[in-house]
């Protein structure tokens, strides 16, 4: 099973790679038919949004079903490599990070076919492949799970809800860079401001949830491993740091009406609090959450 879920996991990181390069392509196709269909109009007209012809929309279509098969995969692995080490994928940053790119391929699959905003992809499959490759140059191997971590149902649960969380987030994330490059008034081959404020926003209204559970269990977790709740460990505070920046960016929004660049920088601040909980904490500060495996 061990090696049945390190083939998946590579056949799950080429096809990421493949939709990585076929978003590339798609979006350079509707650029081009943006630039040609508004050659020759006047200076003060209108400019044109992403324009997806037949072919681009098939490149398109292509690009998305390569994600959902690299999506499958993916979970193959983590499936496979569950049966064979007999708990969840939270052993080690190995797990942690194939999980975490998981997470990011399924979101970004759900809020593409929910706002057909396929782009979305050139910003968010960058970081799903780059945890992908980072996972490849760490131990893989199967070891037993140290004694804070024998508690399998509940890290499972625990982990699995921090997953939906950080592949919202990525996908927020995305929103925000497309939003940032470009002015208010739209640019050629990307998706209108408007749009992208939509999809940020609801991202985070599906993250925002399910991190607050995170933190809710795993704080039920460390009573139940160390004695106590809450014990200002480097891995909790971050995560408290990190759900206080995603509450503000929803209290700007909904009570001050926040709209546009200032909730898109929010989102980008959110997501760097968001990776600093995910790779700082276990590489970098020493803590009761130090069993990265490296």
């Amino acid at each position: 099973m061990e090696e049945m879920a390190g083939y998946a996991f590579m056949a799950g990181f080429l096809a990421t790679g493949i939709a990585l390069a076929a978003y590339a392509a798609y979006a350079i196709s509707g650029v081009r038919a943006a630039r040609l269909r508004s050659a020759g109009a006047p200076l003060d007209a209108p400019r044109v949004g992403f324009v997806a012809g037949s072919r681009t929309a098939a490149i398109g279509q292509y690009a998305s079903l390569v994600v959902i098969l690299a999506a499958g995969l993916i979970t193959a692995s983590l499936v496979c490599r569950t049966l064979a080490s007999g708990h969840g994928p939270f052993a080690n940053m190995y797990e942690f990070s194939v999980a975490f790119a998981w997470g990011i391929l399924v979101v970004l699959a759900w809020f593409e076919h929910r706002y057909r905003q396929r782009l979305l992809g050139l910003v968010a499959l960058p970081v799903a492949f780059g945890l992908m490759a980072y996972a490849l140059t760490i131990p893989s191997t199967i070891e037993p799970l140290v004694p804070a971590l024998q508690n399998s149902l509940l890290l499972t649960v625990h982990v699995a809800v921090a997953i939906v969380a950080y592949g919202s987030f990525t996908v927020a994330f995305a929103s925000a860079v497309l939003h940032l490059a470009q002015p208010e008034a739209g640019r050629w081959g990307l998706p209108r401001p408007a749009a992208l404020d939509e999809i940020g926003y609801r991202s985070i209204v599906v993250g925002f949830p399910f991190l607050t559970l995170t933190i809710v269990l795993g704080a039920l977790w460390a009573e139940v491993a160390w004695g106590r709740y809450w014990g200002w460990d480097p891995k909790e505070t971050a995560s408290l740091v990190t759900w206080l920046i995603y509450g503000a960016y929803l209290h700007a929004r909904v009570v001050r009406g926040w709209r546009g660049r200032r909730a898109a920088i929010l989102l980008v601040v959110g997501f760097a609090a968001t990776l600093f909980t995910f790779f700082g904490v276990n590489l970098l500060l020493p803590g009761l959450h130090s069993y990265s495996g490296l």
